[in-house]
């Protein structure tokens, strides 16, 4: 039975595709893509479902995370398919994130065919509030923890709105509704937990 948040979602415009499990969602992914560019943003729930070499043998794929450089962040954000995950889902159908340089906001923001974001159960939250401070004390130090930041965040788990230079959480991007310039905006839910 569909969920409330995923009626939300699709209420603002979002396709919903759902799995129990993340080799179902990584299989349904390399189905789907072929033959286009594609752009990866930073993410561990990508990395869970290992589906970076899959998707390269029909497609070519841009992803800083295996090819590092802002060169190849230029092309993941010009792709006709951009794939990242999300830091919080609210039950109003609201997609957060939450970057440092931006460029995983950007490629979710620039004309594209299709922006998938691949969102474990984990990710869903309350009212837009709760899900406001998922993205900024859960996912946010969990991740400046990942890439070795000094950030008052790192040790005690929660946001300071730092002023360090390490700070990741620079810019704050929430989708209401699916944008004009883009032809597809889905978000694949599995039922599973991914990443932070």
């Amino acid at each position: 039975m569909e969920t409330s948040i995923t009626q939300a979602l699709r209420k603002n415009g979002f396709t919903v595709t759902e799995f129990d499990t993340k080799q179902a969602a990584a299989d349904y992914l390399a189905e789907s893509i072929r033959g286009k560019t594609v752009g990866m943003g930073g993410s561990m729930t990508l990395g869970a479902l290992d589906i970076y070499d899959r998707l390269a043998a029909a497609n070519t794929v841009f992803w800083h995370q295996v090819t590092p450089g802002d060169e190849v962040c230029v092309q993941a954000d010009n792709a006709q398919v951009y794939i990242t995950s999300a830091n919080a889902v609210s039950q109003e159908g609201y997609i957060l994130n939450i970057d440092g340089r931006g460029n995983r906001l950007a490629g979710t923001l620039m004309r594209k065919e299709r922006v998938i974001f691949v969102v474990g159960e984990n990710k869903l939250a309350g009212p837009f509030p709760e899900a406001l401070e998922r993205a900024r004390n859960t996912a946010a130090p969990l991740n400046a923890g990942r890439l070795s930041k000094k950030t008052p965040c790192t040790v005690d788990g929660k946001c300071h709105d730092c002023a360090s230079p390490d700070r990741i959480c620079n810019a704050l991007l929430v989708f209401w509704k699916k944008t004009y310039w883009c032809d597809s905006m889905e978000v694949v839910l599995i039922h599973e937990d991914l990443g932070y």
